[in-house]
């Protein structure tokens, strides 16, 4: 995602910003300067950073000239999906909202850390195999054989996965691999640190633990000499002085290594901790369900002499039946289930929305937050054009394009896409682009592309959720008469009516003939018509569809036609 000119200028506004990215960035900005300046050199940066001037500061104050880092994790045991998505996404939302408030003079790093050193537990269900997964079940799964015959382990392969993910949304990160940071000695200094410490660390964790567990948990995991697994021995022996531990091997045999250079890993809090030490993490996001291990996490990093990260944690999401999402049971939806029938941009608007409250990811979440999205879009192009940068900078739409928003939007809802494709029985997208076409004249698939772009999801979207579930009903009699006069008053329209026109004469019907409350009417209408309880805004649905087909449909549906169909 290009960065360019759009970030500079905005840092007055950011600081003034409500959405929940620039409380976090100005929370990093002032974390940055209290650990990293003097007294002085902070009242300086202050002075500087309230004039607008984060480049004169960097070049003056070179403390400030270090990348803040931003850091998110991926379990490379299994194959990318929606939460990797998310795990990318709100760190690189918080970050772009950081080069907002610092005009983009302070540098930024993400880094996507890849936990490809941890052992092999659990053989997903979702590779070929397994067989030959078991046989190496408990090893790092950098040396675990690639089930798919691609990549030199199956770590590689779905590391290879995550950057292929990654880049096809355009995320801007650092790749990092667990297994390449111990081998290559960059978490060396730490691993010596913990062992010189390894009784602060155990005060730390044991509590935590179970009565069992306690007896021989160590941080360290070692990995065998002898069988090359990541093993859950105790820690019986400890020298400080040359860097090494002594375990049972698998065998039974006491076996000494060192902790540094690959031989060993770390348990994962003790890891977490690590790898913000040894990185030095800024921030950091999680889920509502690590607060402890967070809690304990940043325990430990103090005792290794480090400070911990800002942490943010978001709500977990749901599925239709208000139960976590777990990726062992396989409930809520995969990113390609979601990208079937939505935008990128659509569910990274839905990832932005109200971190803090738990949201359920099922398919009928898909409509409304496309449509959430592209009003905010719209809003954001009108501020955009009025050159209103504070309307700007708390509108979802500019942290899901990254301050780049697109020039133009969508002139039709997904909503009505989505029941003129009903109306219409529309399986293609050329066939819905007629009617589009005699809505918008002279609109093209290419000069309207994220109108074709939503075309083709909302043909999916009806194809697989609306149509099997589309129930029809005969009118009542006060409905069936409002129906007749809604006909005699759509054919007296003049030609080319508006949907705005259209719109108050379904209205002044559904007053006319004693709806109370009015909405009554309009659900009359979505049911009889169209074999579902909502809708678009009625108007608009009959301008698009035409008026003379809507005459049709009105009077298909009193014949009893659509029943029988």
């Amino acid at each position: 995602m290009p960065q360019g000119p759009t970030l500079q200028g905005l840092s007055q506004q950011a600081r003034d910003a409500k959405s929940w990215p620039f409380e976090q960035a100005r929370l990093l900005l002032d974390r940055i300067t209290r650990l990293r300046l003097t007294d002085a050199e902070r009242d300086l940066a202050a002075a500087l950073f309230a004039q607008g001037k984060f480049a004169e500061a960097v070049q003056t104050l070179p403390a400030l000239a270090k990348p803040v880092v931003f850091q998110c994790g991926y379990g490379a045991s299994g194959l990318p999906h929606l939460g990797t998505f998310g795990e990318a996404t709100r760190p690189t939302i918080v970050r772009n909202a950081f080069r907002a408030l610092t005009e983009d003079a302070i540098p930024t790093q993400l880094i996507v850390f890849s936990d490809d050193m941890d052992g092999l537990r659990k053989i997903p269900d979702n590779v070929p195999n397994k067989a030959m997964l078991e046989e190496d079940r408990d090893k790092p799964v950098t040396s675990v054989r690639d089930p798919f015959g691609e990549y030199e382990s199956f770590g590689a392969h779905n590391n290879a996965r995550l950057r292929a993910f990654l880049d096809s949304f355009g995320f801007e990160y650092t790749f990092m691999s667990s297994t390449e940071t111990y081998k290559s000695g960059r978490f060396d200094e730490v691993l010596l640190r913990i062992l010189a410490r390894f009784d602060a660390i155990q005060a730390i964790m044991l509590p935590t633990l179970g009565e069992e567990r306690r007896a021989t948990y160590s941080p360290f995991l070692p990995i065998s000499p002898k069988t090359g697994r990541v093993l859950q021995a105790p820690t019986v022996g400890r020298d400080v002085e040359k860097g090494t531990i002594t375990f049972p091997d698998e065998d039974g045999e006491l076996t000494e290594v060192p902790v540094t250079g690959g031989r060993v890993k770390l348990q994962w809090r003790p890891d977490w901790a690590a790898r913000w030490t040894a990185l030095e993490v800024d921030f950091e996001a999680s889920g509502k369900d690590l607060v402890d291990s967070v809690r304990v996490s940043n325990r430990i990093v103090k005792a290794l002499g480090a400070e911990p990260p800002e942490a943010f944690h978001f709500e977990l999401f749901m599925d239709e039946n208000n139960q976590k999402i777990s990726k062992s049971k396989g409930n809520g939806l995969t990113i390609e289930e979601w990208l079937r029938y939505g935008a990128p941009e659509s569910l990274t608007y839905y990832m932005y929305q109200s971190p803090k409250s738990a949201k359920r990811l099922y398919f009928d979440v898909i409509p409304k937050a496309t449509d959430e999205y592209l009003q905010q879009l719209d809003a954001l192009i009108r501020k955009k054009a009025e050159g209103d940068n504070a309307a700007q900078l708390d509108n979802p739409a500019w942290h899901v394009h990254r301050g780049h928003p697109p020039e133009k939007g969508s002139p039709v809802s997904f909503s009505l896409l989505l029941n003129l494709v009903s109306a219409a029985d529309a399986s293609t997208k050329d066939l819905l682009w007629a009617f589009i076409a005699r809505y918008l004249p002279g609109a093209t698939p290419e000069s309207e592309p994220l109108l074709d772009r939503l075309a083709g999801f909302a043909i999916n979207y009806y194809e697989d959720f609306v149509k099997p579930a589309k129930r029809f009903r005969a009118p009542t009699d006060q409905e069936r008469a409002a129906m007749l006069d809604l006909v005699a008053k759509l054919k007296a329209l003049p030609a080319g009516a508006d949907a705005e026109a259209i719109q108050n004469e379904v209205f002044e019907v559904g007053k006319a003939a004693g709806f109370e409350p009015l909405r009554a009417w309009f659900s009359a209408l979505y049911e009889v018509l169209l074999g579902q309880s909502q809708g678009p805004r009625f108007g608009s649905f009959v301008a698009i569809f035409g008026v003379d087909r809507t005459v049709a449909l009105i009077e298909r549906a009193l014949a009893g036609e659509l029943i029988a169909a």
